[in-house]
């Protein structure tokens, strides 16, 4: 790679890794302060600290999945693609990573009909299927965390360094510092209003960048603009695989290409992360399908509009003495590390845009990595911990144990972030190969909670036999398509493709193909009782109920007894009813409830949420991944100056869509909250627990 010199000197990375942790954590302690004295909500309770008590709206659920899904790579790796392929690329990486948000809308209100009260979808892995079944899927959903964590502070620690010339070992150390500390003082509560926080600058600090860049500025200045400079740069550079070589169409091969990889590699990470469940356990049952249909269109916007903005703009400038690589074209490598952003931000706005991308970058680093802190703590601390190795523990040592979880997590992807460092394994290499590491588990885990049929066995042959086909696809193509197998042959596009593809698809079919030997017929009564002791204390001013355990563990009158075979109905750990020990602390044998905050709601309720979700993730996946971008692509339209500028539009309008969903909705929603509690700040009214 060769020398770039910064644009902003080291003190201020290092000023702003551990000046902006250390604020978040203080404001993050204040606010549990404020939460712990003035609300119901306490962060000392394993119940709040892992599930939020199960309360949170969906405008805050919305900010938080688009928050968790906006990862170093949604702006950097977005940001290659349009460098590499031109409007293809940043439209292929939104199209094709927002399908999983949708889909997983299914599986959120699946999870709410049939596992309200489990903390992971993991312990309903062990309800439904015994251990053995248990630890397989532990082993993907701790790779998906892994690889995830890993790559963020992967990307961050790169830009990190080639924008302030910070040590990027000290960078990937330091990054997840602040993060570790404020989530274990606000739990998952605190992440949500720390991912609405960041989300706010994140979402001004992008409009800020598209404002600059195509409506101010002499170096490009408008659409029009910005179309001129994208012709300049095909006659130069032809795009291979794309119409004529241009930069302008979604006649691109290698991008169609990237959005199947995309597809394939975001199933595995949104099925297979913690954090996506984490917000669907979170969320009120009526609101859950809500939340991920409005998180899902508002994330969109962020890769969309911020790689049409600073990726293409990275090509627009290469030539231009401003561009950092001046007079040599950035390498394959630079691109790879996702440095294109940091290249165009810096050569059209100097320090100042570098320092807006620094901040802009560390957002998305910090906040993400909140969620995946939280979410891998909530795994260890129920799924090893409380499974395995003490499980009558007690409500104080599932918290304590939570925070220790935290902080050996925040160490262990800093350590693998090291590795690949040292490897010479960059974000991109990384970013393909994930999916076909995890993409196996994908249908085994959606059908675990959707389709009762699924047997024990088909679950595990699926990831498995997933797993190995990826690879083994992966490793043949690179060796046969280019005669050798080295990091640059195995993160080619037909490699990671077919690993992509094989581990998915195997997955699915020796899944379906394996229960239909011989089907189960679950009785989902089982899941139900999950956690079943353990309601969840709230705040009810009015319209309240009591329940005890004992009633709250019982099913539905009008339910019948499981006619599964004994071996598969009865569950790998401890039953509902014999389990000791209460989840949640409670001073008494019975629970206040508020009557919306119920977890069972009644099924029509739950019918309704289920048919919105399965039309969204049909609909809008349909127009978003074919009704558009097929016809221009077999068309092999080139986009005019005014279908650009129209189309520059559009993601303004996107951006401002999606600012308005996760930034205006959440204070709206909850704007009868934030008054009670500011009156009880103001009167030092502590809330009677």
């Amino acid at each position: 790679m060769s020398d770039v010199e910064a644009a902003l000197p080291s003190g201020v990375g290092y000023g702003v890794v551990v000046g902006v942790g250390a604020f978040f954590t203080l404001l993050m302690i204040g606010l549990a302060l404020i939460q712990n004295r003035y609300t119901s909500y306490d962060t000392r309770t394993s119940e709040e600290f892992n599930t939020a008590s199960r309360s949170v709206k969906p405008g805050l659920i919305a900010a938080g999945i688009v928050s968790a899904w906006t990862w170093a790579a949604t702006l950097l790796q977005s940001s290659t693609v349009a460098y590499t392929y031109g409007v293809a690329g940043p439209f292929w990486y939104a199209a094709g990573a927002t399908v999983q948000i949708l889909m997983f809308s299914i599986l959120a209100c699946k999870t709410k009909m049939n596992a309200p009260r489990a903390h992971t979808f993991l312990e309903i892995i062990l309800y439904r299927y015994g251990k053995l079944a248990h630890c397989v899927f532990l082993f993907f959903a701790l790779v998906t965390n892994i690889l995830v964590g890993s790559q963020l502070l992967l990307g961050g620690s790169a830009v990190l360094t080639a924008l302030t010339g910070m040590n990027v070992y000290a960078a990937i150390f330091l990054i997840p510092l602040g993060v570790v500390l404020y989530v274990i003082a606000g739990g998952l509560r605190a992440t949500f209003l720390c991912d609405y926080s960041h989300t706010i600058i994140l979402m001004i600090i992008i409009l800020y960048f598209m404002f600059k860049i195509y409506a101010e500025g002499d170096l490009i200045g408008s659409p029009s603009r910005m179309y001129d400079l994208l012709e300049r740069a095909a006659e130069l550079r032809p795009v291979d695989g794309n119409k004529d070589g241009s930069y302008l169409t979604i006649k691109s091969n290698s991008a169609l290409i990237f959005g199947v990889i995309q597809l394939c590699s975001g199933c595995g990470t949104v099925f297979l992360d913690q954090a996506y469940w984490q917000r669907a356990i979170a969320s009120r049952p009526s609101t859950a399908v809500r939340a991920y249909i409005l998180g899902g269109l508002a994330w969109f916007a962020i890769p969309f509009g911020f790689a049409t903005t600073l990726g293409l703009a990275a090509v627009a400038l290469t030539d231009n003495p401003s561009f950092p690589t001046y007079p040599e074209v950035p390498t394959r490598s630079q691109i790879s590390s996702g440095l294109a952003s940091a290249f165009s931000a810096s050569a059209v706005l100097g320090s100042g845009g570098a320092a807006a991308l620094l901040i802009t970058l560390f957002m998305a680093v910090t906040s993400c990595a909140s969620a995946e802190l939280i979410a891998v703590s909530s795994v260890l601390t129920f799924d090893v911990f409380k499974t395995y190795i003490k499980p009558n523990a007690s409500p104080k040592t599932l918290i304590f144990v939570s925070h220790v979880n935290v902080a050996i997590f925040g160490l262990v992807m800093a350590i693998f972030a090291i590795i690949w460092q040292h490897a010479g394994i960059d974000l991109g290499w990384l970013f393909l190969f994930m999916g076909l590491a995890i993409g196996g588990a994908v249908f085994p885990v959606a059908f675990s909670i959707t389709w009762k049929k699924q047997t024990r066995i088909a679950a595990i042959s699926g990831a498995l036999s997933g797993l190995a086909a990826g690879v083994m696809s992966w490793l043949v193509t690179a060796q046969c398509y280019y005669g050798e197998l080295t990091l640059e042959t195995t993160n080619s596009e037909y490699s990671t493709l077919a690993g992509n593809l094989s581990a998915v698809c195997v997955g699915g079919i020796v899944s379906v193909i394996v229960t239909y030997i011989k089907p189960d017929d679950f009785d989902w009564e089982i899941t139900r009782a999950i956690n079943a002791e353990s309601a969840v204390v709230v705040d009810a001013p009015e319209n309240t109920t009591t329940m005890s355990p004992k009633a709250a563990s019982q099913p539905p009158a009008e339910t019948t007894a499981s006619d599964s075979e004994p071996e598969k109905a009865i569950p790998a750990s401890p039953s509902p009813s014999e389990t000791p020990t209460p989840d949640i602390e409670t001073p008494t044998a019975t629970r206040t409830l508020s009557k919306d905050s119920l977890l069972e709601e009644s099924p029509n309720q739950l019918r309704r949420a289920l048919k919105t979700a399965i039309i969204a993730s049909i609909v809008i996946p349909f127009i978003m991944d074919f009704l558009v971008p097929i016809p221009m692509f077999l068309s092999h339209y080139i986009f005019s100056k005014g279908f650009f500028t129209a189309w520059v539009v559009i993601s303004f309008i996107w951006v401002f869509t999606s600012a308005a969903i996760t930034c205006i909705l959440p204070i709206w929603e909850t704007k009868g909250f934030i008054k009670e509690v500011f009156g009880r700040i103001v009167r030092n009214e502590r809330y009677s627990k």
